[in-house]
Formats: structure tokens, sequence, C-alpha cells
């Protein structure tokens, strides 16, 4: 579930859209991080969403982008 002032950011940061809002618009959400659960760790640090971690490889794929052309990612509170 993306939370309301997340959703009220992104909308006005891109008042037109975007591939990211529109697949999640459309789609709903395309990965779920149960499905990765067996692939990290129980203990030690809690990792990056792997759910969010499939979608933005995905996402830089269809946008056409390398790791290192890619824009830093934003602040996750880290």
């Amino acid at each position: 579930m993306v939370p309301a002032e997340t959703v009220r950011v992104a909308r006005a940061a891109f008042p037109k859209g975007s591939l990211a809002i529109r697949v999640r618009d459309e789609l709903g959400p395309l990965f779920r991080d149960e499905e990765f659960a067996d692939l990290f760790p129980s203990r030690g640090k809690p990792a990056w969403s792997p759910g969010r971690l499939a979608l933005v490889l995905v996402l830089q794929f269809v946008e056409g982008l390398t790791a290192s052309s890619a824009p830093p990612p934003a602040s996750a509170g880290a």
C-alpha cells in the first residue's frame, strides 16, 4: 500500500504522470516482498524492500538506464 502522502507528493511532482505512476495505477503492486523472502537473511540490518528493488530494476531497463546512468536514489530515511 502506498501511503497517501507519497501519492500526493508524486502527483504534485509529476502532474502529467510518469511511467512508474502509470504502472502502479494500472497494475498495482507487481512484486511482493514475500516472493523474495527466501533470498534475504532473517538476521542483521533490514534490507530495502525486495519488491521495490525488483520494480526499480524493471523500470531502469524499460527506460534504457544503466546503474551508472540512473539518478542517485532518494533518501529512504536511512
